[in-house]
């Protein structure tokens, strides 16, 4: 008990606590009077408190206290001898301004607050009348939001969970939701849980999102709405960040189907609908490695994919017929994906030496006489025998 409620008479204890009832303690001054604002006032935790007590009328002599009572117990916050170190007067000066400010206002400052005049007696001061009291609420605004993300990247149709978290806040009431694009997000309701020993809370949400191919630019907003915040706190996380759509790759020729020897062929690769924007291409001969081929830059699609072409010039040889060039294409150091496309080169056929004909060889024309004249005699003579 304070040295202010061992002074004061239990009587005057009593009507101080029924807020100024008349009685015993009364002093012949019944135009005075403590104004105070009942409130309830609310005021954010570390902000400056300003508790409102005007003096009205002629007064006993004696100094001006403040009193915070909450539950039964009660304490001196204000004495003009010597207070708690936040408290201090609005105007120091003034007679009838008895106003006083909390700066850096706690949790535990809640209560309720009087404006308690006393006068001198004769061992010392007495307790002589108080303002109505004003209400303090003390309340917290959530901290910043922290939100995590997937480690790796995953591609579409994959779910990736996302959390988004704050702490120290009071009252315990909050609102957590999740947008995409600006579509309410489902979620399950979050705990909240109390951070002792000072009484305040946190929350933590947690969703799953399924990614799809066109979320390159979507993005995922966490709301949080406490009675503390003038606005809802939020925080947008752009889904491109953790997706990865992987390419499709085609190889074309030109010109298409079967060439002739020594035509020259261009290969294209076709690298398509990837992103993020970075692929490694290789061209392979029948599975080896080539030291050729060209590659564009990567150009971005509307949709914010990627597409990128890389060409390779063959000159059709005899010894290329049947070869298989394959594009290969690496991306975020995923397996390979690839395109093969198969070289069909028209060769002469070996009978007819290519530059030549048969006239260019009389040995092989006497030889074809010589057999058609021995057939013939052959036939004669058989057909003579017939006959006889």
């Amino acid at each position: 008990m304070t040295l202010a409620l061992q002074a004061m008479p239990l009587t005057c204890l009593v009507l101080l606590l029924l807020h100024n009832a008349p009685g015993e303690c009364a002093q012949p001054y019944p135009d005075f009077k403590l104004q105070q604002p009942r409130g309830p006032v609310v005021v954010i935790k570390g902000e400056v408190l300003t508790l409102n007590c005007t003096k009205v009328g002629m007064g006993p002599i004696g100094p001006v206290r403040w009193w915070k009572v909450q539950g039964s117990s009660n304490q001196t916050i204000y004495d003009p001898k010597g207070s708690v170190p936040r408290v201090t007067r609005v105007d120091a000066e003034s007679n009838e301004d008895l106003s006083i400010r909390i700066r850096d206002v706690h949790l535990e400052d809640t209560g309720t607050y009087y404006c308690v005049k006393f006068v001198k007696g004769t061992i010392g001061v007495e307790f002589f009348k108080s303002g109505g009291g004003t209400e303090v609420l003390v309340h917290a605004r959530p901290s910043e939001l922290a939100m995590s993300e997937p480690s790796d990247r995953a591609v579409p149709g994959q779910s990736v969970p996302f959390t988004c978290s704050t702490r120290g806040f009071f009252p315990r009431e909050i609102q957590v939701k999740w947008l995409k694009n600006s579509t309410p997000v489902r979620a399950v309701p979050p705990p909240i849980t109390a951070e002792l020993p000072d009484s305040l809370y946190s929350v933590s949400s947690t969703v799953q999102v399924k990614l799809s191919k066109g979320d390159v630019r979507s993005e995922l907003t966490c709301e949080v709405q406490h009675s503390t915040l003038p606005a809802p706190l939020t925080r947008t996380y752009v889904l491109g960040r953790v997706l990865r759509v992987p390419p499709s790759v085609s190889v074309v020729a030109a010109p298409p189907g079967a060439v002739q020897v020594n035509e020259t062929v261009k290969f294209t690769c076709r690298v398509q609908g990837f992103y993020p924007g970075a692929v490694s291409i290789t061209w392979l001969e029948n599975g080896t490695e080539m030291n050729a081929g060209s590659s564009a830059q990567p150009t971005e699609t509307s949709q914010g994919l990627f597409e990128q072409i890389s060409t390779l010039m063959v000159q059709a040889g005899e010894e290329k017929s049947g070869s298989r060039f394959t594009c290969r294409v690496v991306h975020e150091n995923q397996e390979p994906i690839s395109s093969t496309y198969t070289l069909r080169v028209i060769v002469p056929t070996q009978w007819e030496p290519r530059g030549s004909s048969l006239l260019s060889y009389p040995g092989l024309w006497l030889g074809l006489l010589l057999d058609k004249a021995l057939l013939a005699i052959v036939l004669f003579f058989l057909f003579r025998r017939i006959l006889h």
